[in-house]
């Protein structure tokens, strides 16, 4: 992840490579798992939404290497670029996807959506999340 500057430095084409944050952070779907059930869940929230006041202005550039879900033993085929949903009209059935990630990670994406409403949304510079400008 990079900063808005470091990001206002790249060139156009390479800035539509990268993703925004805003979305996850907002919506409640980015989460940071609390580590041990020793950690106040209180103190936990506070924490991780102090770290997503942060994340939320930064860019993001992932390749993933292996399709686990395929069941190769090894990573296999050319590295795909990834990005993230700037809305939940993006993934069908978004509530329940997220649902059963919160189910399997003990997260609540709805409550943190709640937590998270008064984090300032920054201005998303227009060559981000240029994968979604180009889908009918």
């Amino acid at each position: 992840m990079i900063t808005p500057k470091l990001f206002a430095t790249l060139d156009s084409d390479e800035r539509k490579l990268w993703h925004s944050h805003v979305f996850e952070v907002k919506s409640g779907m980015l989460v940071m798992p609390q580590p041990s059930p020793l950690v106040p869940q209180v103190a936990w929230e506070k924490a991780e939404t102090a770290e997503m006041e942060d994340v939320i202005e930064l860019y993001g550039k992932v390749y993933h290497l292996w399709q686990v879900d395929k069941g190769h033993k090894i990573p296999l085929g050319t590295p795909q670029l990834m990005t993230s949903i700037t809305a939940d009209s993006q993934m069908l059935n978004f509530d329940q996807v997220v649902g059963e990630r919160d189910q399997r990670f003990g997260t609540d994406w709805k409550r943190k959506k709640e937590i998270r409403k008064d984090i300032k949304e920054p201005e998303i510079h227009p060559d981000a999340d240029d994968a979604w400008k180009h889908i009918a």
